[in-house]
């Protein structure tokens, strides 16, 4: 008894704590500060985690999308003490380099598609993109055409909440948050296949991508970012073409092309990187999260040669780059954590588990009334919540209807997120892709009871 109390009492002294010191990023501030922590994590193993109270979760969603291998791999933890020991931390500035920076470079170049061969390191996806765009017009400015400056996201886009990726990012909460963005940043309507090939008679031509490409001027455009699955913004894939079509645009008017694979780089799609489900090669490709599996904090931004071989040609100093570029310790993870998805086939595993959870989510879908549009791409998937699928009408938003689902998950030990942009109800789920078929199974039983009970507290 005196035990569980010294549990409670240290749980109500940590929460009092994070309220008082602790401003937590993407969280409602006022009502964190007078409820507090949810959940305070305290230990975690392969999919699960333990609170403070001892209380196991099913993490649903690999934390931040990131934690690929699961929790508590000891190896990765091996690989960074081993480091720590021998160099924890050497400059890449003027020049200045290390084995795991060097190795992992290489690593990286046998892994990716064509020839993005050539790697600029970043502590983290949001570095990662801000970089990629500052690379992209310092190539044409080096090119001697320095006007293609503007950049051409998506909506509903996430790319990051530093100041060019929240510019970039075509989600109106975070465009909002800012009362000044970065110039020279525009968002065309997503997945419009046919107009990006040319129809301009297609109803929504006004707005896509060539739109503005032919709007703006395209010796003024520097480069389009996409997402191959749009993440944060509600798990949506690309129609069939669509990657294609934006890689054809790209090369018809000399624009380059990046592609954020900060989410589904590294297994998450079933295949090593999203852009492999459509045999696209980017310009550039930015990634983060499951290069380390999230054991340490690491970008990069991946490019073409031709990228390199034009930046060589100027004598400028490239005015770039962060105190933990290819930091040695983050480094010796990533190399560790490549090794284990290669020798343990994990991409196949998260391929093979997506025919599990689709079937999973088709029984939710024929079994619930109020679920629909279920979708699943290795696993990266998500399902919405409709008041009445048949007829399309949706919960008013006041409702929070996935909130409240994702509550009563939440309550039965199962970690999932939300995507309520624009009025959708979504539902995320992206477990570590070590998951087995019993454990995609017990998440879905856990929706399925979840389920039941939302329903049946709507009447």
């Amino acid at each position: 008894m005196s035990g569980n109390l010294s549990t409670k009492n240290r749980m109500k002294e940590l929460a009092e704590l994070d309220k008082k010191h602790y401003l937590h990023p993407t969280t409602p501030v006022k009502a964190h500060f007078e409820q507090g922590p949810p959940i305070i994590v305290s230990e975690g193993k392969g999919i699960y985690i333990k609170d403070v109270n001892g209380e196991e979760y099913i993490d649903g969603m690999s934390m931040l999308w990131n934690v690929n291998l699961g929790h508590g791999q000891k190896e990765l933890a091996q690989a960074a003490q081993e480091q720590m020991s021998k160099l924890a931390y050497s400059s890449s500035f003027f020049g200045n380099s290390h084995e795991r920076a060097i190795e992992l470079a290489e690593k990286l170049a046998t892994l990716t598609p064509g020839d993005l061969n050539v790697v600029f390191y970043t502590s983290g996806g949001s570095e990662s993109n801000d970089s990629a765009f500052k690379l992209a017009r310092y190539y044409w400015k080096v090119k001697g055409e320095p006007n293609r400056t503007k950049i051409i996201g998506l909506e509903r886009a996430y790319h990051g909440t530093t100041l060019g990726a929240t510019s970039a990012t075509g989600m109106t909460e975070f465009q909002n948050f800012v009362n000044a963005k970065a110039p020279d940043f525009f968002h065309a309507k997503a997945h419009q296949t046919n107009c990006e090939l040319g129809d301009k008679s297609d109803p929504n031509y006004e707005g896509c991508i060539r739109d503005i490409v032919e709007k703006e001027g395209p010796e003024t455009i520097a480069a389009v970012v996409l997402e191959p699955v749009q993440g944060a913004g509600g798990v949506f894939f690309p129609p069939e073409g669509y990657l294609q079509a934006v890689r054809k645009l790209c090369d018809e008017f000399g624009i380059l092309m990046i592609t954020d694979e900060v989410i589904t780089g590294f297994g998450r799609t079933g295949k090593m990187f999203g852009v492999n489900n459509w045999d696209v090669v980017p310009d550039l490709m930015t990634v983060a999260k499951g290069i380390t599996s999230g054991y340490s904090q690491l970008g990069a931004v991946i490019m073409k040669e031709k990228i390199r071989d034009e930046l060589v040609k100027s004598d400028d100093v490239l005015f770039h780059g962060f105190t933990y570029s290819g930091h040695p310790t983050a480094c010796a993870v990533a190399l560790k954590n490549l090794e284990i998805i290669e020798r343990d086939n994990i991409v196949a595993n998260a391929k093979n588990m997506e025919a599990v959870l689709k079937e999973g989510l088709k029984y939710l879908e024929e079994k619930h009334k109020t679920v629909t549009k279920t979708r699943a791409l290795g696993l990266l998937a998500a399902f919405e919540l409709y008041e009445d699928p048949e007829s399309g009408k949706r919960f008013d938003p006041s409702f929070l209807a996935a909130h409240k689902l994702v509550d009563e998950c939440f309550d039965r030990k199962l970690i999932l997120r939300t995507a309520e942009w624009d009025g959708d109800n979504i539902i995320a789920i992206a477990p570590a892709l070590i998951v087995n078929k019993q454990e995609v199974e017990n998440i879905i039983s856990i929706i399925d009871d979840s389920l039941t009970a939302f329903e049946k507290k709507l009447g």
